[in-house]
């Protein structure tokens, strides 16, 4: 018995650990000249988190920027809409991932999601990308979204939606993959920038992309 006990519990702890790694969340500073944040990558939707990440660490968004600034509905950002046009030879990374919906996930304020195309599988564009701004909501307009969309909101949030803000008719449509969970003055900031009636801003958004270690997260979200 002396010699299972240490067997059993080395055991015991070869099968937790990889359990108690894979639960742990990875995080990203993203930085622009008006302002940065820190978004927390969901585990729920490991292709998105993960195809974002090699992205990420190539240094592909930092050739990119914001390019569409809409106040009251997203910041959008990477490759535009217009080269993934049929005809046109992509990238490697520039591709379709099929969705990754979770009645979890959903489009609050400062939620990261994957932009796409109005294909029918509602299939994520790689190398674009967009946070939530929106706006707030009363319980009946989250109704008539409910009833229009086929979709069901939660308790919390229908609270999220009426009292933070968000999106909340993007639901199910578009993959929802992180959210900001330091600096969300972001979202101000990015969005006070000038934009023309397309929401193109007049002058450059440029954005830059770092994966955190887990020593630069306790700093960063420690830090005031």
């Amino acid at each position: 018995m002396r010699i299972l006990k240490p067997l059993m519990a080395g055991l015991l702890c070869c099968l937790l650990l990889p359990a108690m790694a894979q639960q742990k969340n990875q995080y990203v500073k993203i930085e622009t000249a008006q302002a940065s944040c820190i978004v927390k990558l969901y585990n729920e939707t490991p292709v998105h988190r993960d195809n974002f990440i090699k992205l990420v660490k190539a240094h592909y968004f930092d050739a990119t920027t914001f390019n569409r600034i809409l106040k009251g509905f997203v910041i959008q950002g990477g490759d535009q809409d217009s080269l993934y046009d049929k005809g046109k030879t992509l990238k490697p990374e520039q591709k379709w991932i099929q969705p990754e919906f979770n009645t979890a996930l959903f489009h609050k304020r400062g939620a990261l999601a994957m932009g796409r195309d109005d294909n029918k599988a509602k299939a994520s564009f790689t190398t674009q990308i967009y946070f939530v701004d929106g706006k707030k909501y009363t319980n009946q307009q989250l109704d008539t979204i409910e009833k229009k969309q086929g979709l069901h909101f939660t308790g919390a949030q229908r609270e999220t939606y009426r009292t933070i803000g968000g999106t909340p008719f993007l639901d199910q449509n578009y993959t929802v993959f992180g959210e900001i969970v330091k600096g969300m003055d972001f979202i101000d900031k990015v969005t006070a920038v000038k934009v023309n009636k397309d929401g193109n801003p007049d002058k450059e958004v440029w954005m830059k992309i770092t994966v955190l270690t887990d020593g630069e997260v306790a700093r960063e979200l420690k830090a005031g």
